[in-house]
């Protein structure tokens, strides 16, 4: 029996939250400290570590690729590494699979070992990401300004689901630390699929499409949203306070009256799209 067939409705309404660079101020500490770093020791590349780092940052964090999958992600950076710096071995067939698989995730990784090394050195890539993440300090990873009471408020009012692509026991640790899992209702993680799926499967436990809102920090938040048909809030990266802070005095009433959708949820989206130019 799985998570999603246990969780029972308490509302009418759902919010769905992501977890880095939404409601957590990790994203930015985690590729700046792990997942950039790691590249450059799994494939020896401190000759080129400046331009690389350089070029991660901006794929997963300030342009509009931000918050692509981890292997997703490696497989662009790779593919920057082989044509700009140097001959990464297996970067074609590792390229294919990120585009096709059905599944991108360290389990999945692992099954492709037997068929090219480079799934094993994306593996241990991957490993020693979440060891890093695992070893940064708890000041090191705060909820942004205002998350706390604006879950407090949602979750009077409406259930409460994190929608996240992280590693589920980061998530876990991170969110129980600040108290925030007292606000949370059902949580989904890399572990039980994408966000278009994990957002599917809140759907099927009978919200209206317009009663669900996802909250995210990046494209792919809001490509999960308009995939299932439910509405989006976006938390524009810079000014996360400053969006959780307008979450609070005026979206969240918005999608409560049903006055969210059409000009309002565009005018977000445009903001949001601009700020990551």
């Amino acid at each position: 029996m799985s998570r999603f067939d246990t969780f029972i409705p308490r509302k009418a309404y759902a919010v769905c939250v992501d977890s880095d660079g939404c409601a957590m101020d990790t994203m930015n500490i985690k590729h700046f400290r792990c997942f950039g770093p790691c590249i450059i020791d799994e494939w020896n590349l401190e000759p080129w570590r400046k331009e690389i780092l350089d070029h991660w940052n901006v794929l997963n964090l300030f342009s509009r690729t931000r918050g692509i999958n981890r292997f997703d992600g490696l497989a662009r950076e790779l593919r920057n590494i082989n044509d700009n710096y140097t001959p990464i071995d297996g970067v074609e067939v590792f390229e294919e699979w990120a585009a096709k698989a059905p599944e991108l995730s360290n389990k999945a990784v692992e099954a492709m070992k037997h068929v090219h090394p480079v799934f094993a050195k994306a593996l241990s890539w991957s490993q020693a990401v979440n060891r890093g993440i695992e070893e940064l300090r708890d000041d090191e990873k705060l909820p942004f300004e205002n998350v706390k009471e604006a879950l407090a408020e949602v979750h009077e009012l409406a259930d409460v689901v994190i929608v996240s692509s992280a590693n589920e026991e980061a998530v876990l640790k991170e969110w129980e630390m600040y108290g925030l899992l007292d606000h949370v209702d059902l949580v989904c993680s890399q572990t039980l699929g994408s966000k278009a799926f994990c957002i599917s499967k809140v759907l099927e436990k009978g919200y209206e499409k317009d009663h669900v809102l996802m909250c995210g920090d990046a494209p792919g938040d809001d490509k999960a949203a308009s995939t299932n048909g439910v509405l989006y809030y976006p938390i524009l990266v810079n000014h996360e306070g400053e969006s959780w802070a307008r979450f609070r005095s005026e979206a969240f009433a918005k999608f409560m009256d049903g006055s969210f959708a059409g000009s309002y949820q565009e005018a977000l989206r445009d903001a949001f799209y601009e700020n990551l130019k």
